[in-house]
């Protein structure tokens, strides 16, 4: 593999013993956490059993209609149309309270699925909320002037004007479509965090709004009480959910760790890392790899919360990040004051030493991605474990951590290769499988973990699932909330 200067201590010689690697020395294959795979195992169950849950309660939902609609109420075209814009209109709230419930923090969902494919299906649900709230409001109107001979935009006119908390609806159907549209990935690359993450609050008014209109027009629950209590619990446990993990928890965490920022270093051009003070924080129960979601109280920070991962293995008095200035928030950083106060969420996140199932790991990282492959790595470490790192970067300069790395290295406690220079400038991908297996030859017989940008995430997970790296042993996790 090409790097600017070879690595500081050299990649040991795994023999070939029955398919596998004879194990280092100090960590012989039986001292090897058992908990890598129970905790991939039960998560990936665990994760099955949540989907299951939401589809059964979507099946809920279509049952409530089923069973209280007779089959005399859908003769028509016009009942048939109205009919089909009430379950849409009831999947719709139904998938919007799963949305919120998703990323509501909630510990057990968090352990069973993970943070970035809680968010991923968060995303993928906005685009069918907006289809079937559109869906609700059409085929509803179409249906109703079928009924009673009225064109389309006169019975809109109608319906908003006459049916209870219709204003309601109408505020709360503009506001979910709002956010829907801006999550979409045009819509969302042309915006800042900061614009996106407020319109996103808007949905939780869109919501009530919706609430009140079911509620007091919905015929799935005007005189059918029992209908109206489920609803209103469902409501109400999402609602708690909310209350206490993203509200009540993060202020308990303020007030019982009293987290300020201590000092803020540069590491690199446009890469600072910001050390953060507060006590008994190893009751945060963090783990090297792992990422919070991370308010500073100050003009320009409070009103948004920005994942970032820690970069060095967290202390019962200090936690790290390093950070990239990617514009908005993160190149605002550089300008934090000592002493400014800390609101932190979390932990979040499976990017942790609990994976390793094997002697061996590989860990790369670029760009931001440096920061919890440096924290993994001294953890790695110091469990015993033989670790490999490759730093990918364009310039020698954007090297940040690398003298930690070094350090690490110098001391023979692991391998480190600096891959330094773009693919236009070198004329190849440095990391592709060739110089993969040159660098790393036994990648076949290591966990891996990647993380960086998701060009190079994919790209580099294809090369290795090339040089036979199962599928199960590349780790990468997307910590972006949009």
């Amino acid at each position: 593999m090409p790097t600017t200067h070879p690595p500081a201590r050299p990649g040991p010689a795994v023999p070939a013993v029955d398919g596998g690697g004879a194990p280092p020395a100090g960590n012989p294959r039986g001292s090897l956490p058992a908990s890598g795979w129970l905790a991939g195992g039960h998560r990936s169950a665990a994760s099955r059993a949540v989907r299951l849950g939401l589809v059964l309660g979507g099946v809920a939902v279509l049952g409530m209609w089923w069973f209280d609609t007779a089959a005399g109420d859908v003769g028509g075209a016009g009942e048939v149309l109205t009919a089909m814009g009430d379950v849409s209109g009831l999947l719709a709230a139904y998938l919007v309270l799963v949305q919120l419930l998703l990323m509501a923090r909630v510990p057990a969902l968090e352990r069973a699925v993970g943070f970035d494919r809680l968010a991923a299906w968060h995303r993928t649900l906005g685009t069918n909320v907006v289809l079937l709230v559109v869906g609700h409001v059409l085929l509803t109107v179409w249906g109703l002037g079928l009924v009673e001979h009225h064109q389309p935009l006169s019975e809109l006119v109608s319906v908003v004007m006459t049916y209870p908390d219709m204003w309601k609806a109408t505020i709360g159907t503009v506001g979910l479509v709002a956010v829907g549209v801006a999550s979409g990935r045009t819509a969302r690359a042309r915006m800042s965090y900061e614009a996106w993450y407020l319109l996103h609050l808007t949905a939780y008014l869109a919501v009530a709004l919706a609430f009140f209109h079911q509620i007091a027009a919905g015929p799935d629950f005007v005189g059918r009480p029992f209908n109206r209590a489920l609803w209103i619990a469902f409501y109400a446990v999402v609602a708690t959910c909310l209350v206490v993990w993203r509200l009540g928890w993060p202020l308990l965490g303020f007030a019982r760790h009293r987290m300020v920022v201590e000092r803020v270093v540069p590491e690199a051009p446009g890469v600072v890392s910001v050390e953060i003070g507060g006590r008994d924080l190893d009751r945060l129960g963090v783990a090297a790899g792992q990422f919070l979601l991370w308010r500073f109280l100050t003009p320009g920070h409070w009103l948004t919360a920005h994942a970032y991962s820690v970069s060095a293995p967290p202390s019962p008095h200090r936690l790290r990040i390093t950070v990239k200035d990617a514009g908005d928030h993160s190149g605002a950083l550089a300008r934090l004051r000592p002493g400014t106060p800390v609101l932190a969420e979390g932990p979040f996140g499976h990017f942790t030493a609990d994976q390793v199932t094997t002697p061996g790991a590989l860990l790369v990282g670029a760009g931001s991605g440096i920061g919890p492959v440096r924290a993994l790595a001294e953890e790695l470490v110091r469990r015993g474990v033989d670790v490999t790192v490759i730093y990918r970067a364009n310039r020698v300069e954007d090297l940040a951590l690398a003298g930690e790395l070094n350090a690490l290295a110098e001391a023979g406690r692991l391998t480190f290769h600096r891959v330094v220079g773009s693919r236009r400038e070198l004329g190849y991908d440095p990391l592709e499988p060739r110089f993969l297996s040159a660098a790393v030859p036994d990648v076949a017989r290591r966990e891996v973990f990647v993380c960086g940008p998701p060009g190079l995430i994919t790209s580099l997970s294809h090369a290795l699932r090339q040089l036979g790296v199962p599928a199960v042993r590349i780790h990468h996790e997307e910590f972006s909330l949009r």
